[in-house]
């Protein structure tokens, strides 16, 4: 039965070992009884519905009546219906995989079958291994397909992805990008500026991802000193150092196949980066003190608020690991740069902390206008903060301008009275010996730069108020050199 469609060395039929997709349906469409048996045997082993034709029409009344995932289709030589039901099926069935099956002579014809939307083709005769490795591509696309769909509608009807929270620009076009990145198991490096949540992306990649049941294992490269780090990564024997009274694997192992999440990979030292690329690479460790090599599986995803590519130029971080690491570079936005998420995330926060303490706060609307000013250095790890800092000031469910944290109280008394100043100036308004509200300002910032010889740092912190804003109000006043500028 499977000579008329498969090599001959494939006579024995050996099951793969790879898990089958569960009750995908294939449709087999060729006038041979003898192929469309044998490629229906082996399909329902491997965990298919199948259905089978040896007709074109009949095909596509199968089709209408209940479409299938994957359509098997024969290209007799010289027939062009075959390539006119590819051409309809795509138009009406986008999502359904095309497989097309063509004799040796007519090797041309399955490149025009990939021209009108066959996204693979078999050359008869075939091995029961090639059928078997064809269908499993079509179902490993048709899976990732699904799930990026899935995940793309998800984000459409709810205000973030998981535990991320934003609407803005910025925030959808992560989105788009991470519904792609968490169907593969490539490399991902996270960048971003300190409190921008890469954490929380590495792990929202790992728990959309299809490796989600395995373990997430974070290691924060910053935070622990050399020894530390490669006994942590690598594992170690039992003896390799004092204390170390018994062997143990260390977290590239542990995953099984996991996310190991490196924080902070900038802070690797030169020796260590050239470890973690071996290990990369040759997919394998040798824990410390041992002589033998273990295997390794793990899908790793570094983050770092550092430049690495300037790294890199200084000779401080290696360029084939920083390659190694960039297969898919994800840059955060910074807060200030999608302020219309904070009214978002400090509801976010303020309904976990609700949660937490059985009382219900809401943001008073001169409280709200105040954050919505401010640049966030710290970015949602401060506005985090604050939100704890202003429940735990509170005297009521409603939180003011005066429980926010000192820098932001500052800065909302400033703008009422630059807003009051301004309203007085329109209305022709005139006090003699007062100085408006913004005249003041300058000179404060320029007298205490000018006081501390140039120091805007240590200005912007005598001043109360951040270097950035400083820096700002500088350019605002056309002013380069505060010293020159006399």
């Amino acid at each position: 039965m499977l000579e008329a469609a498969f090599h001959p060395r494939a006579m024995e039929f050996i099951p793969k070992n790879s898990e089958p997709v569960p009750r995908l349906h294939l449709l087999v469409v060729d006038a041979d009884v003898a192929v469309r048996s044998a490629c229906g045997e082996i399909a329902t082993s491997l965990g298919y519905a199948v259905d089978s034709t040896g007709d074109l029409d009949q095909a596509r009344s199968l089709l209408r009546g209940h479409a299938a995932d994957i359509l098997l289709v024969n290209l007799p030589f010289g027939n062009s219906r075959a390539l006119e039901l590819i051409s309809e099926v795509k138009l009406l069935y986008p999502r359904l995989s095309v497989i097309a099956m063509t004799a040796t002579s007519s090797v041309n014809a399955a490149v025009e079958a990939m021209r009108c939307g066959a996204s693979d083709y078999l050359t008869k005769p075939f091995a029961v291994d090639e059928l078997s490795t064809v269908l499993d591509r079509a179902a490993a696309s048709l899976t990732t397909d699904t799930a990026t769909r899935q995940l793309r509608e998800r984000l459409r009807l709810s205000e973030g992805l998981g535990s991320m929270i934003g609407r803005s620009v910025e925030m959808e076009k992560l989105y788009r990008i991470l519904s792609k990145v968490a169907q593969s198991t490539h490399p991902v490096l996270i960048l971003g500026e300190s409190g921008t949540g890469k954490e929380l992306v590495a792990r929202t990649i790992h728990a959309y991802g299809p490796n989600a049941q395995k373990p997430f294992l974070p290691v924060d490269c910053g935070s622990l000193v050399p020894t530390l780090i490669e006994s942590e990564l690598f594992g170690y024997v039992k003896g390799a150092f004092t204390g170390a009274n018994r062997s143990k694997d260390g977290l590239l192992v542990s995953a099984e196949g996991g996310t190991v999440f490196l924080d902070e990979i900038g802070e690797l030292s030169l020796d260590l980066q050239a470890k973690l690329l071996r290990a990369l690479q040759e997919k394998e460790v040798r824990p410390v003190g041992a002589t033998h090599r273990i295997p390794i599986k793990a899908r790793i995803v570094a983050a770092t608020n550092r430049d690495l590519a300037a790294m890199v130029e200084c000779g401080t971080f290696r360029k084939d690991l920083f390659y190694r690491l960039n297969v898919v570079n994800l840059r955060l936005p910074a807060l200030r740069d999608r302020r219309e998420d904070i009214p978002l995330l400090a509801a976010h926060f303020l309904d976990r902390i609700s949660r937490e303490h059985g009382a219900k706060f809401t943001m008073s609307d001169e409280a709200l206008r105040t954050m919505m000013r401010h640049d966030w250095p710290g970015n949602v790890r401060e506005l985090e903060n604050a939100m704890e800092r202003a429940c735990a000031m509170s005297s009521g469910p409603v939180l003011h301008l005066g429980d926010l944290p000192t820098q932001l109280q500052q800065q909302g008394l400033a703008a009422h009275r630059a807003a009051g100043a301004t309203d007085d100036a329109q209305s022709g308004a005139e006090t003699p010996g007062v100085k408006p509200l913004a005249d003041l300002e300058r000179e404060a910032i320029l007298g205490a730069i000018r006081a501390l010889n140039g120091d805007k740092l240590q200005a912007a912190k005598l001043l109360g108020i951040g270097k950035t804003t400083l820096y700002r109000k500088l350019k605002e006043y056309g002013i380069a050199d505060p010293l020159q500028d006399e």
